[in-house]
């Protein structure tokens, strides 16, 4: 059953984020430790002008939904250990397809090999057939999920997983998300064999959940992705699916354009 949205929906400039991450942001990202690769992929992701948009804090506490091979992870866990904030990493469960395994394995092991900076990561499992809970109702600060609704809308589980998001914020509490962005009014078969969806679809799964759209923003847009390749997204960097076939042109393209969104779920909230 879906919630009902308030229709006006007042939010107190008090609660509003601090548009402002303090200056060791940038210390993590230029940490020697950090995967060079990761690095390299500053320009397209844009981390710190991503997480200023959406509002995170280092003393948060922040779940980040699907974090794959732990991009911003590198980034998200030990700046939050050094803020006294939680950082809880939802990954796949047990079961499913070989990739979602390998990914999980690799993400686990490289984990448990720098301690350093991941001993306060908290994993849980999240995902089909049936593990939908993120943790006890109203209890986090902020959801992050970099590049996965599509992977949700193409399940057809996506709206459990936002009505999961919107269960385990406080009240107040910021869902931040990008994603491919696909062309307005692109079908949904389309979206699927594409990996591109339409910012439409994806603050309409936020809003059927019960969240209110705050803010969209361009920082990881890129005008040059012309959405239409034999490999969809993926014929694009980092993927490049296709190889050494037009290799340089698709990284002259660079990574895709991407929906930058910011909800929240309401202070106050009506039944």
């Amino acid at each position: 059953m879906k919630r009902l949205i308030p229709i006006f929906v007042s939010v107190c400039m008090a609660l509003l984020p601090q548009m402002t991450l303090s200056a060791d942001i940038q210390t993590i990202l230029d940490h020697p430790d950090r995967n060079l690769s990761n690095k390299q992929r500053d320009q397209y992701r844009n981390p710190a002008e991503t997480l200023d948009f959406f509002g995170i804090q280092a003393d948060m506490s922040v779940i980040e939904i699907w974090p794959g091979k732990g991009w911003y992870t590198e980034i998200l866990a030990p700046w939050i250990k050094q803020g006294d904030g939680d950082f809880i990493a939802a990954g796949f469960p047990q079961g499913g397809p070989d990739w979602r395994q390998n990914i999980k394995a690799e993400y686990e092991a490289w984990l448990a090999a720098d301690p350093h900076r991941f001993d306060e990561v908290k994993v849980i499992a999240f995902g089909p057939p049936d593990n939908w809970h993120l943790g006890p109702d109203n209890s986090v600060d902020a959801v992050l999920t970099f590049r996965n609704v599509h992977n949700w809308v193409k399940g057809d589980f996506a709206d459990t997983v936002f009505s999961a998001m919107f269960d385990v914020l406080k009240p107040g509490g910021i869902l931040g998300v990008t994603d491919h962005r696909a062309t307005p009014e692109t079908d949904i078969e389309t979206m699927n064999n594409s990996g591109y969806l339409t910012e439409e679809l994806v603050i309409e799964l936020a809003q059927e959940a019960g969240f209110i759209l705050e803010a969209k923003s361009e920082i990881n847009s890129n005008p040059k992705d012309i959405k239409t390749y034999p490999a969809g997204v993926w014929t694009l960097p980092p993927t490049l699916r296709l190889g050494e076939q037009d290799r340089e042109k698709y990284l002259g393209i660079g990574e895709s354009d991407r929906i930058t969104l910011r909800f929240r779920k309401p202070q106050n909230l009506s039944n």
